[in-house]
């Protein structure tokens, strides 16, 4: 496997004569012994989120099964497909370290990233109906927009999949990073504004209003982790763009587990513990999913 060295950080301990005694980073980024355990743990972190995520869409048809697939479940069902599929392209890592086509290895790495930018981005979608609803504005063209974005963004990257096949160019592969990075940026950018919004609605209602307090909660903290975790995904795909496409996003172990926890599992896993609450088992006609 052709591994390119960037990040290149590394700390010396050194004998009394000056000599080098021990190269804890380069022997970590060497020891497959670690790559294993890093590799596995991240494997086992997505496999949980996936099953609280499947826990939580079978709960929620339990409490509501006369409708169908509404925006809160479609988002727990999208969670544990992005999360299962991670888990287990970490956990036969192996396989694809030996994967020779970099075309199949890119779409095995963009593909779960895409599938966690349209999750989000359901957030997206929502919080602009509730907003747009709230201020008496259209919302048809909302939903057809979402799709078409979303129907775009897979179209333009499995164009680029396909240059890099055909091509087998370096520039290829950096477009491909430089895309992701770009759909990363307007993701955060559209969860900031219609965050935004949402929550600035929310503190202009009654102090006394029910349940304003915990929405306010849920829209702020949602927001800014998605915000964060996808500004940390635009600037280190940016950053690797130069990078060859593999599973090493950051071509370090310990650099990957680092990434991977605070751009997806983490993320993932705090939002679904703040979206956990059921809907009531009765519900109106004007039921709206993620609560």
């Amino acid at each position: 496997m052709v591994r390119v060295k960037g990040f290149v950080l590394t700390e010396k301990l050194l004998f009394k004569d000056g000599r080098i005694m021990f190269d804890w980073w380069d022997e970590i980024d060497e020891s497959k012994e670690w790559q294993r355990f890093i590799f596995h743990l991240l494997s086992a972190s997505y496999a949980v989120v996936s099953i609280v995520a499947l826990v939580q869409l079978c709960r929620i048809q339990l409490r509501v099964s006369e409708y169908g697939w509404t925006t809160q479940k479609v988002f727990h069902l999208m969670n544990f497909i992005v999360n299962g599929l991670r888990a287990v392209l970490f956990g036969f890592y192996k396989s694809v370290f030996l994967v020779k086509s970099k075309a199949l290895e890119m779409v095995l790495l963009d593909l779960p990233g895409l599938l966690f930018f349209s999750t989000y981005t359901l957030l997206v979608l929502f919080w602009a109906e509730i907003y747009h609803q709230a201020r008496s504005l259209p919302i048809n063209k909302l939903r057809p927009a979402y799709y078409s974005i979303n129907g775009f963004i897979y179209f333009a990257q499995a164009c680029l999949w396909i240059s890099v096949k055909l091509s087998q160019s370096n520039l290829a592969v950096e477009l491909s990073r430089l895309f992701i990075s770009v759909i990363s940026f307007c993701a955060a950018l559209g969860l900031m504004i219609y965050g935004g919004r949402l929550f600035f609605m929310l503190r202009r209602f009654p102090i006394e209003s029910r349940g304003r307090q915990r929405k306010l909660f849920e829209v702020g903290f949602v927001t800014g982790i998605c915000c964060t975790c996808c500004l940390i995904r635009c600037i280190v795909s940016t950053l690797s763009a130069n990078m060859n496409a593999g599973l090493d996003v950051l071509d370090h172990p310990i650099l990957n587990l680092i990434y991977y926890m605070f751009v997806e599992i983490l993320p993932s896993a705090l939002i679904l513990f703040i979206l956990r609450k059921l809907p009531p088992k009765r519900v109106s006609e004007q039921y709206h999913p993620i609560r």
